[in-house]
């Protein structure tokens, strides 16, 4: 197992890289000559390697950066819904090279762990390393808690999945998953600390500060889905009035215009019905985008962390009424608050299967064993 300090080097330079040895001695906090004394058994074992050099544009030799080396093998990043399995296969940079969807026959998780094997395969993944599940769900040494979309509680779906698989698997809640993605190679790359805020079917947050995911299992209990943001809206399934999830979820939304028409509309309808000038649907739309306003808000609020990612299957409110949710926003914002930068993450259930396999990725280099990785090589 990798020291502190050699895990800190290893997780760098996999979301950082290809980076400089200037910039590592500085994000680490070393010398030059401690940075290359806990570098050399990395590139001695071909874990990471020096690419060739390049003028950074000041004064004195060329950079050679330090990226992880291809040889690392290749991992599989799952995403799992309630109804749909989400795949990716990678690089050890979590460069995708083909992904997969494929419907849920069954939710039985011993059914589901055999599908998954099913689409392992399919992807053709070379030298397959690890597997990462992302899932909507409170997890705990890599056992399901509770996952409400599909129906399970305590089930050790790691230890299952890894049995008929034949490799490791890590379990992460969905949401950290992103939130390391957002950061390793999307919308909050180079960005030490932000929040991200999910919208769709369910309300998450997750949250980046100092470079680093907060992790806890308290991430797929859905506590953001019950923050008050309206004094008179309508109630949650659990009876809180005008809540995030209330306000916000794509069913809320759903239900309020359908009741309002007195005939069934859709998430996407209800959003083109607001488009078209609809006054129901208008009204209710509004609504809720003065809600993801307020919700931004007290997100960079509370954390101190005035970027917000926006992400999740809902995002197209943000797409409708963009002006009026950071109207919204900058109203419950202090006019001597730094201000808000928010990105919106299109990318879909792509980018959550990215993260999953960025999971299984940092997994594999903490079980990773310099010196019998040394050995094996050399014999």
């Amino acid at each position: 197992m990798l020291t502190e300090s050699e895990s800190a080097l290893a997780r760098a330079v996999l979301i950082h890289g290809p980076i400089s040895r200037s910039a590592l001695t500085s994000r680490l906090n070393l010398s030059p000559a401690s940075l290359t004394r806990l570098a050399k058994p990395f590139l001695d074992n071909g874990v990471l390697v020096e690419l060739d050099d390049y003028s950074d544009g000041s004064v004195g030799r060329p950079v050679r950066p330090l990226d992880v080396s291809p040889s690392l093998g290749g991992f599989v990043g799952v995403k799992l819904t309630g109804d749909v399995i989400y795949a990716v296969a990678t690089d050890a940079r979590a460069n995708p090279t083909m992904t997969i969807e494929a419907a849920i026959a069954d939710r039985d998780p011993a059914a589901v762990a055999q599908q998954i094997v099913g689409v392992v395969h399919a992807l053709g993944a070379s030298e397959l390393v690890g597997v990462g599940v992302a899932i909507g769900a409170s997890v705990t040494d890599d056992t399901v808690e509770r996952a409400p979309f599909l129906g399970w509680e305590d089930v050790p779906f790691a230890e299952m999945l890894s049995a008929v698989l034949g490799v490791p698997v890590t379990l992460e809640n969905d949401l950290i998953a992103l939130a390391e993605a957002e950061h390793w190679f999307g919308s909050g790359r180079g960005i030490p600390g932000f929040n991200v805020i999910t919208i769709g079917t369910g309300i998450g947050h997750a949250l980046v500060i100092h470079d680093q995911v907060v992790r806890s299992r308290e991430a797929g209990v859905g506590l953001a889905g019950h923050i008050p943001l309206a004094p008179s809206g309508p109630r949650c399934s659990l009876g809180h009035i005008g809540c995030a999830q209330a306000m916000l979820t794509s069913g809320s939304i759903a239900a309020q215009v359908s009741a309002a028409l007195r005939r069934p509309v859709t998430y996407d309808d209800s959003l083109a019905l607001a488009r078209q000038g609809d006054p129901a649907a208008r009204s209710i739309v509004d609504a809720a985008s003065d809600a993801l306003g307020r919700l931004i808000a007290l997100a960079a609020d509370f954390t101190l962390q005035p970027t917000v990612v926006l992400a999740g299957d809902g995002i197209e409110l943000f797409g409708v009424n963009e002006e009026r949710v950071k109207a919204a926003a900058l109203s419950d914002r202090d006019p001597l608050a730094d201000p808000l930068s928010i990105h919106v993450d299109r990318s879909g259930f792509t980018a959550w299967a990215r993260g999953a396999a960025a999971i299984a990725i940092q997994a594999a280099l903490r079980r990773l064993n310099l010196a019998d990785r040394q050995t094996s090589t050399r014999g």
